[in-house]
């Protein structure tokens, strides 16, 4: 999937680009209005994050004339302007969805997901593995039928075991793709969040494998 992101502060833009590109999305970025109503017109993105504070054209200007133009790219709007009025401006404008700064990377990564999905339906949304179920749009996690309450940081850790069932994941890259590059290299907080994955899910569902990482077992 390909992802523009018209950014024009070089810290976030950075920190979305490998943050998305971790997760295995194509990410092209720009930094001025003309560049990204230039490249979402190409029709080569399937979504596009859009800063509203660009130079040039602002994102206003260029969703408006994106939708004139009948440009049907989803668009999640990323902006430090957190008012009402931007906001129903940003929706009525022809936004599919609004974030404003400052952001955790998993509700941006959840809102991209989501709206790639709901543009794809045939796309996977429920992912299961022995008795464990997560379903991707409504984000509720499932154990042996029963609802568990999961925060976003461990459902994006319980997604990423489901999307690899079986497979060892090393610490690494669990924190790149759930903690995508807020993070400290030498930080415990996998081990922390694995032990409450664990506590909610069942004990003996993420084995550990000594000296290289973690993985989902399939119980009976």
């Amino acid at each position: 999937m390909r992802i523009l992101i018209a950014e024009d502060e070089p810290r976030i833009a950075a920190f979305v680009e490998k943050g998305l590109s971790a997760n295995g999305f194509a990410v092209t970025v720009v930094g001025d209005g003309h560049s990204a109503y230039d490249y979402a017109l190409t029709g080569g993105f399937d979504l596009m994050v859009l800063d509203i504070g660009l130079p040039g054209v602002d994102g206003f200007t260029v969703l408006r004339k994106l939708r004139a133009d009948r440009c049907t790219i989803p668009v999640i709007v990323l902006t430090a302007r957190d008012s009402v009025q931007d906001t129903v401006a940003s929706l009525e404008g022809g936004a599919d969805d609004y974030m404003p700064k400052p952001f955790r990377f998993e509700e941006l990564l959840a809102r991209v997901r989501l709206r790639l999905a709901s543009d794809r339906s045939a796309e996977l949304t429920v992912l299961t593995c022995g008795g464990l179920q997560l379903d991707l749009r409504t984000r509720r996690a499932q154990v042996g039928g029963r609802t568990v309450d999961l925060s976003a940081r461990e459902f994006a850790l319980a997604e990423t075991f489901l999307r690899h069932p079986g497979q060892v994941l090393s610490r690494e890259q669990l924190l790149s793709h759930v903690w995508g590059y807020d993070f400290d290299p030498g930080s415990n907080v996998v081990d922390v969040y694995v032990r409450y994955l664990r506590r909610k899910l069942g004990a003996d569902r993420i084995a550990t494998v000594r000296g290289m990482g973690y993985r989902l077992d399939e119980l009976p």
